[in-house]
């Protein structure tokens, strides 16, 4: 089982989508960033999403990456 951590800095989640419920299926730890500018429109259900400079400070947005085994940018 995978750590993934996805950084979503966009509007267009559709390809996002695809490779979350994947990695959901696959028994993967995933988890979502929301950047500024970006949107959680149709992410799968019961995947943590947080937001920088919401409830995800930027120290903690580092911790992330670094606990992470695979970092993806959307």
């Amino acid at each position: 089982m995978a750590v993934v951590l996805h950084l979503v800095k966009g509007a267009d989640t559709t390809l996002a989508r695809t490779v979350l419920d994947r990695q959901v299926r696959d028994g993967d730890r995933v988890t979502v960033v929301v950047l500024p500018g970006g949107t959680a429109a149709d992410l799968p259900a019961g995947v943590p999403i947080r937001r920088l400079d919401g409830d995800l400070s930027y120290a903690k947005l580092l911790e992330l990456i670094f606990e992470a085994d695979q970092v993806v940018t959307w």
